[in-house]
């Protein structure tokens, strides 16, 4: 099969693209410049897509031997990827960029122009399985499993992915790294949002939306008790960096329960306000079993390796909801829902819907 394999100049894409190869695939690797300007998207450990990433990339490409090109994505990523990120935090909502970041980019621009290039399929190094039946899986390091921000991907481009490193844990590739002397054997994973280096949420979002002044008001008393300068910097669940003018009556710390754009209103109060049972969410992607016309007993997940609740779900249209049987703290809208089936060879990923309250 002939397979483009998604190179980031990190240990992981390395080692399942020589994977891809060992498994007798006729491999080309493929760099994807994702930003403006590269030598801002790396600062140690945070960060991605710089020259130093390009470069690590084409030496692995070297060593695995396969030829590497370089493909520039910046301004659809920037479109689809960072425009939209701006836009959700500035509608009260908190994405998740890596997933737009595969339903975007790595699953539909890359492997539409892999496709058309006679392609078959599209190699990555994320942590996850697909099974002899096309199901996705979780991997076996559920510590560094990525299927959560795979849900997104349809059956169809799941039939054109591989993930050889879903029955390897993340020390496993490492020491596999080292006997391939893959120079990126030690190197660091990014973490954070790849786009923002610094790791400075607040200041990037401030940067592109400006300082918007507003009141965060009591929940239970419906009192001004603080200000910001942008509703945007905040999201359910947050407790630090509130600066409140006042504490509560009790003494208990808050939290932010909403954030409303329109009146540009931080709502906060005590950590139990925070409790919810019932998961509304839209544009669900159903790749498990076939697209359920009654509840569904099933497991779910309401953010990156985040807790694992047992719920049922019902999915009517484009609309799914979840009951959860406890109740969850945290739940942001722009968030993802995933329902996984637990199975003896790994819990499948059945489905995933955008949280929307």
């Amino acid at each position: 099969m002939k397979v483009l394999a998604a190179m980031s100049g990190g240990v992981d894409s390395a080692v399942a693209a020589a994977r891809a190869v060992d498994a007798g695939h006729d491999v080309t690797g493929v760099h994807l410049a994702l930003s403006r300007n590269p030598q801002t998207f790396r600062t140690g450990a945070r960060g991605c897509c710089t020259l130093e990433d390009s470069r690590d990339a084409r030496r692995a490409a070297d060593v695995i031997g396969i030829p590497f090109y370089v493909w520039d994505m910046a301004e659809r990523f920037h479109a689809d990827v960072v425009d939209d990120f701006v836009a959700e935090y500035a509608a009260g909502r908190t994405p998740n960029p890596c997933l737009r970041c595969n339903e975007k980019i790595k699953f539909a621009a890359v492997l539409d122009r892999a496709v058309a290039l006679g392609f078959d399929a599209v190699v990555t190094g994320h942590h996850a399985r697909l099974g002899p039946d096309g199901l996705l899986r979780r991997s076996v390091d559920l510590a560094k499993d990525q299927s959560y921000v795979l849900a997104v991907l349809t059956r169809a481009q799941l039939d054109r992915a591989l993930f050889p490193l879903g029955d390897a844990t993340k020390a496993e590739v490492r020491a596999e790294a080292a006997r391939r002397d893959l120079a990126v054997a030690e190197k660091p994973d990014s973490h954070d949002i790849c786009f923002i280096a610094d790791g400075d949420t607040r200041g990037f979002l401030a940067g592109r939306l400006g300082e918007t002044p507003g009141a965060v008001v009591d929940a239970l008393t419906g009192a001004v008790v603080g200000s910001h300068t942008g509703a945007y910097a905040y999201t359910v669940g947050q407790r630090r960096g509130l600066h409140l003018d006042r504490p509560a009556p009790d003494g208990r710390p808050r939290y932010v329960l909403s954030i409303t754009p329109k009146t540009n209103t931080v709502t906060v109060g005590p950590a139990e306000a925070l409790e919810v049972s019932l998961v509304r969410a839209t544009r669900p992607v159903w790749t498990g079993d076939d697209l359920p016309d009654a509840p569904i007993a099933c497991e779910v997940q309401l953010r990156a390796h985040g807790d694992v609740v047992p719920a049922t779900v019902t999915v009517d249209g484009d609309r799914l909801t979840a009951e959860l049987r406890r109740p969850v703290r945290g739940v942001a809208a722009g968030q993802a829902v995933v329902a996984y089936r637990p199975d003896p060879a790994g819990d499948v990923v059945l489905g995933s819907a955008t949280i929307s309250g």
